[in-house]
C-alpha cells in the first residue's frame, strides 16, 4: 500500500524556521563584527544549503553559512578565445597582497572569540560550530570569489558566471555555485505553482527515514543532490497532489537517462567522480529504496 496522502504532507512540511533564523542573525552578526581582523576587505556573508534553500526539515539541524572574500578571486578562463585571454591577463595583471590563508585565520580566530574555542572546530570543508541553548549547530564556509568566464573584452566589458572557491584538507579544492543553485531552484519552485520545495522535503524526508531504518548509509543521499536532481524533473511532473507529485517526479527519474541530469548550478553534470559531483551508484541506491519504501508502505 502506497504512503498516505497525509503522511507525505506531513514530509512537506519546512522544519525549524524561528531557531535557524536567530542561528543565522548570530553567526552573521559575529563575522561582521567590527572586531573582525578582515573588516576593511571586500566580503560577502549569505546563507547556502536547506536552510538557505527553505528545504530544511525537521531532521536537519546543521545551518550553513558561507564567509566569501571578494578582494581576490580565482577564474577559469577556457572558454576565452586566446586573444580575450591575453586582454584578461593585460587588465588583471599583478599579484594580491592578501591572501585566502589569512583571511581564513581570520574568520576562525573571530568564531572563536565569539562563540568559545572549545565550540568552535575547523574541519575539512568547514568550520563547525557547536549547539548552544537556541543556536543551533552551524557551518561556516570560508571562500572566496570564483569566475568562470565568457567573455573579456575590457573591465568594463566582461561576463562571467560566479562562484566560491576553496581549499579542503581532504577533499581536494573545491569550484561551486552555491547562488545560481539557489537561484535556480527557487526559478523552479515558481515554475512548478510551489511545489518544488516541498517536493524536495518529502524525498529528503523519506531519505532519514531510509537511513533511520538501516536501509540506506548516512551519506548516500546528500540534500544538495536531492535539490539538483529533482530540478532536473519537469515541471509537469509536479502537483495535483503529493501523492501524484512523488510518483510522477520518481517514475521520470527512473526512466530518464540520468547521466544528462545536471547541478542545479547548471555548470556541472550532476553524477560524476568529481567532489562537487554525486556518484551514479549512490544515486541509484537511493532511487531503488525509494521505489522499495512506496511499494512497501
Amino acid at each position: 500500500m502506497p504512503i498516505s496522502e497525509s503522511q507525505l504532507e506531513t514530509w512537506s512540511h519546512q522544519g525549524s524556521i524561528q531557531q535557524s533564523s536567530t542561528t543565522c542573525q548570530t553567526i552573521r552578526s559575529a563575522l561582521l563584527s567590527e572586531k573582525a581582523a578582515y573588516k576593511d576587505k571586500s566580503f560577502e556573508v549569505f546563507l547556502q544549503g536547506s536552510y538557505g534553500n527553505d528545504t530544511n526539515i525537521y531532521a536537519e539541524s546543521d545551518v550553513d553559512t558561507v564567509i566569501r572574500l571578494d578582494s581576490i578571486y580565482g577564474y577559469d578562463l577556457s572558454a576565452l578565445p586566446q586573444e580575450q585571454q591575453a586582454a584578461f591577463h593585460q587588465a588583471t595583471g599583478g599579484s594580491a597582497t592578501y591572501t585566502f590563508s589569512e583571511f581564513k585565520t581570520g574568520v576562525v580566530s573571530r568564531l572563536t572569540n565569539a562563540f568559545d574555542a572549545a565550540n568552535v572546530t575547523p574541519g575539512n570543508k568547514a568550520i563547525r560550530i557547536k549547539p548552544n541553548g537556541t543556536r543551533r549547530s552551524a557551518d561556516v564556509v570560508a571562500c572566496y570569489q570564483y569566475r568562470r568566464y565568457l567573455r573579456f573584452i575590457s573591465l568594463n566589458d566582461q561576463e562571467y558566471v560566479p562562484g566560491v572557491i576553496f581549499p579542503t584538507t581532504s577533499s581536494g579544492t573545491i569550484i561551486n555555485y552555491p547562488k545560481r543553485h539557489s537561484d535556480n531552484c527557487t526559478t523552479k519552485h515558481q515554475a512548478t505553482n510551489s511545489w518544488f520545495k516541498p517536493t524536495v522535503r518529502i524525498f529528503k524526508n523519506m531519505r532519514s527515514k531510509l537511513v533511520e531504518d538501516g536501509t540506506l548509509a548516512k551519506d548516500t543521499a546528500p540534500s544538495y543532490y536531492i535539490e539538483g536532481m529533482l530540478w532536473n524533473v519537469p515541471k509537469d511532473k509536479f502537483g495535483i497532489s503529493y501523492g501524484d507529485t512523488f510518483c510522477n517526479c520518481l517514475n521520470w527519474l527512473c526512466q530518464t537517462d540520468r547521466t544528462k541530469l545536471t547541478c542545479a548550478n547548471e555548470q556541472y553534470r550532476l553524477l560524476g567522480t568529481t567532489n562537487v559531483q554525486w556518484s551514479a551508484a549512490n544515486c541509484d541506491l537511493f532511487l531503488n529504496a525509494l521505489v522499495r519504501l512506496w511499494n512497501e508502505s
